[in-house]
């Protein structure tokens, strides 16, 4: 469909200043509707023609293609989105998604760090720190701001250094959505957030830098690729820790957090999610970790 990208376009612009979705999010929707309007192309089947038969046949070529269930159910969303938006613009005559189902999604359990895993990782990132070079400094602050807030890696590269309260240890966040919501850290996180402002920071920033809390080895805000290689080298460093990264922090920190006795709604606040179903998967891990236990210690197991 040649006519299709100055709509997508627009569509785009919308998904990020009316919906406020992430770069991250529109880039996949964009990329799903693009497929489903290629596959149309191959039937004859223009924007108008646009039905739901077929977007079932687009999901059911994709799940016969071996797309994964979480595939197919953000596939659905994106279809869902633009369907709506189309019609509401007159571009489509109803909105042919409106009975589309959106499959669930398979949660598989995260892997998460034993709380003693995660204490040996912490002291690993501290004594790579202590001879005060500012790039160990800078990662001894990413795991420990990481574990002891469970904000996201794009959310952490995102700080600024107002962003922080170091008097009351307290980090705003700017969550997906835009939505903004204030976290507290303890006093590990808050020793090495000293350590980096203290020797760190000064020793790598330049003009570039900007306000940015963390930076990259010439003194550019951190991008997330950067913070993913230091947690997996990190948590590698740990005897029988499973290989993790950034969101395996977040994962774990929930999951400590209700282990701890948090109450659930409090974490989802902390972890910015908008649905409380998201937060509940973390009192499974907790649970299944409880039985774990339970079958290894108790004599009546």
């Amino acid at each position: 469909m040649p006519d299709s990208e100055p709509i997508l376009e627009e569509f785009d612009e919308y998904l990020a200043l009316q919906c406020g979705r992430s770069a991250h999010t529109r880039r996949a929707y964009l990329g799903d509707l693009r497929s489903l309007l290629a596959f149309c192309d191959g039937r004859g089947v223009g924007l108008d023609g646009l039905s739901l038969p077929v977007l079932r046949s687009w999901l059911a070529a994709a799940a016969g293609a071996g797309a994964a269930r979480t595939t197919l159910a953000r596939r659905t969303s994106a279809v869902k989105a633009f369907s709506a938006w189309a019609a509401r613009r007159g571009l489509l005559d109803g909105d042919p998604a409106a009975r589309l189902q959106v499959p669930k999604a398979h949660r598989a359990l995260p892997a998460v760090l034993r709380q003693d895993q995660a204490a040996d990782a912490m002291a690993a990132a501290k004594s790579g720190a202590q001879q005060g070079d500012p790039l160990a400094l800078r990662d001894r602050l990413i795991v420990e701001l990481l574990y002891a807030t469970g904000i996201r890696v794009s959310e952490l590269c995102g700080l600024d250094i107002d962003d922080v309260d170091t008097r009351h240890r307290l980090v705003r966040v700017l969550g997906k959505g835009n939505k903004q919501r204030t976290v507290p850290f303890g006093l590990p996180a808050a020793d090495a957030l000293g350590a980096w402002l203290a020797g760190g920071r000064p020793a790598l920033a330049t003009a570039e830098s900007g306000p940015a809390l963390l930076l990259g080895a010439r003194g550019r805000r951190l991008d997330v690729r950067q913070a993913r290689t230091v947690v997996h080298q990190t948590v590698a460093a740990v005897d029988g820790a499973p290989d993790m990264g950034p969101h395996g922090l977040r994962h774990s920190a929930a999951t400590h957090l209700l282990e701890g006795g948090a109450d659930l709604r409090v974490v989802q606040e902390l972890l910015g999610h908008s649905s409380l179903a998201t937060t509940q998967l973390y009192t499974h891990v907790a649970v299944s970790r409880l039985r774990a236990v339970h079958d290894q210690a108790h004599p009546r197991a």
